[in-house]
């Protein structure tokens, strides 16, 4: 029996900082899926559980779930999470433009010749010869035929025409592959265990492309939106290290540029992050008027918008300014309460 390696940790907010270890189970075949374990350091809050717990009812059901929702909210490593509870090896696919039917389902990967002679008659000579096409199976055959769990990545950066495989597979539970040999199609049948799991970002976003209306009828769409300001508080103190106070203050920057709606979906929860892990690396004053702390926030927001300007100047920094100048004497005005209710 081969000995598991260790499986990859998850977190809530953004794609995982490394790819998860392809490892082998002590009865799957050698080219199985990888094969994860939920994180114990995975930030969940009651908003964060219901999620959980719609989106793996649905799974139970047998309906694959689709993640969509604005970039920097955690929709990827929500599905890793939910993927990793099925506790099945994991198919992992990214969405791209120049994705291909055959690189979903497989295709011919060359050819095998073979030549045998026969000359034991001296007199005669006798050859055969054969070739045969050879196939290689691709990651979406892969998880249908060993009851894998799917998880396609921002799957609508891939072109509409280049999903149709999953339309089957999704409703009559078969998947259509070319006859080998033949260029005729043969079906198979779908693994009773696999899943899929499907994110995407909205169609206005650079690079995505409409989903067609079959595939979308298909799937079970769970839309998220920017979480409520304690998980995102809970999240980035877990993935900074910076005391709760600070996170408040730094998520409460954050949400104050999200309302001023300089961007359609404004800056996330990944914002945050970034601000709250450079102020801990760098042991910067967050709210206390520390110049650096104004410039990591100029650096990392002022990027929602290039189109908002001041008397034909571009005006995103001057916003910012703001927001950090109010929440920062709001945050300075509320520390001495709490040292006083500390005291008490």
């Amino acid at each position: 029996m081969k000995e598991l390696s260790p499986a990859p940790q998850l977190s809530q907010v953004s794609k995982p900082s490394q790819a998860p270890t392809q490892v082998t189970a002590p009865d799957a075949p050698a080219d199985c899926g990888l094969w994860l374990e939920a994180a114990a350091g995975f930030v969940s809050t009651p908003a964060i559980e219901q999620v959980v717990r719609r989106a793996r009812a649905y799974l139970d059901a047998g309906y694959p779930v689709h993640f969509s929702g604005p970039a920097g909210i955690g929709k990827t490593t929500l599905a890793f999470h939910v993927a990793a509870l099925r506790q099945r090896p994991v198919v992992l696919i990214h969405g791209d433009e120049s994705l291909k039917s055959s690189d979903l389902v497989g295709g011919e990967s060359g050819y095998r010749r073979s030549r045998v002679v026969d000359n034991y008659v001296h007199s005669v000579l006798k050859t055969e010869e054969n070739v045969q096409t050879l196939w290689a199976d691709n990651r979406l055959t892969l998880a249908c035929k060993q009851g894998y769990t799917l998880l396609y990545d921002e799957f609508t950066r891939s072109r509409a025409e280049a999903n149709n495989a999953l339309l089957s597979v999704l409703e009559e539970r078969l998947l259509t592959m070319p006859r080998q040999g033949t260029g005729e199609e043969a079906c198979i049948g779908v693994h009773p265990e696999f899943r899929a799991i499907v994110t995407s970002n909205p169609e206005e976003y650079a690079g995505v492309h409409r989903t067609q209306d079959a595939l979308a009828d298909r799937l079970v769409t769970i839309r998220l939106d920017h979480f409520d300001r304690e998980t995102e508080v809970v999240v980035t103190q877990a993935k900074s290290g910076l005391s709760r106070e600070d996170c408040e203050v730094v998520v409460d920057i954050v949400r104050g540029m999200r309302k001023l709606g300089i961007a359609r979906h404004g800056p996330s929860v990944r914002a945050a992050i970034m601000i709250a892990r450079m102020a801990a690396q760098e042991k910067v004053g967050v709210g206390v008027g520390d110049p650096l702390f104004d410039e990591v926030c100029q650096d990392v927001l002022s990027n929602v918008s290039g189109k908002v300007f001041r008397d034909g100047e571009p005006d995103v920094s001057h916003r910012v300014a703001e927001v950090i100048a109010a929440h920062s004497i709001k945050a300075t005005l509320a520390r001495p309460r709490r040292e006083q209710g500390t005291r008490a």
